[in-house]
């Protein structure tokens, strides 16, 4: 049975950075990874102007029926058909990716500690701490690079629904953590704790 690991965290708190550390250490025959952010639900029957309105930084935004059913899948050595979300759309993709069981499936996202279903799956749950600000600063570059978004659309969702909803739902969730990682950009060495626990838990595959 594969070893689930689940990274959450706060928007921009530096997840994705943190995971591709230690993807970068890991044999890729014997890990997989999967983004929560895939699991939101199909908005697409909604005009586009309302889709920009929903809030995606609500437990209430995810497909967690799917999620977790797909996840209990893959642990049970079963190949899933995983959605993939288009950001640009606020859509489900008509495309969708396969992604086969490995020895460790880590799990990232800001819901990845929230949602209680998906903690019971979880053999290692790990925190991604960063402050206030930098944490704007990452999401303000990332969404205009990666999302084509205007600076005044990020300014007006990180402050209407992103921050608070970190307050009150995600940042909570730290406390389910076996591991909390500061990811403020000072050290690196938090990270390479995550790898090592990591390691540790192949070899007693």
């Amino acid at each position: 049975m594969s070893k689930v690991v689940l990274i959450g965290g706060g928007s921009a708190s530096g997840k994705t950075y943190v995971l591709n550390k230690v993807l970068e250490k890991m044999p890729k025959d014997k890990v997989a990874h999967i983004s929560i952010d895939d699991y939101y639900k199909d908005f697409s029957p909604l005009p586009m102007e309302e889709r920009a309105k929903v809030n995606f930084d609500h437990p209430k935004a995810f497909d967690w029926k799917l999620m977790n059913a797909q996840l209990a899948d893959l642990k049970n050595g079963k190949t899933i058909e995983k959605p993939i979300y288009d950001f640009t759309t606020h859509s489900r993709s008509k495309v969708t990716e396969i992604v086969e069981p490995k020895d460790i499936i880590i799990i990232e996202g800001i819901m990845a500690l929230v949602n209680k279903d998906l903690r019971a799956l979880g053999d290692l749950m790990v925190f991604i701490s960063a402050s206030r600000e930098r944490r704007l600063v990452r999401r303000i570059e990332r969404d205009m690079r990666e999302r084509g978004r205007t600076y005044d659309s990020i300014i007006e969702q990180y402050f209407s629904t992103v921050l608070p909803m970190y307050e009150e739902i995600i940042a909570p969730s730290q406390y389910y953590a076996d591991l909390i990682i500061n990811n403020d950009g000072y050290s690196k060495k938090s990270i390479d704790v995550l790898v090592s626990v990591i390691q540790n838990m192949l070899e007693k595959e």
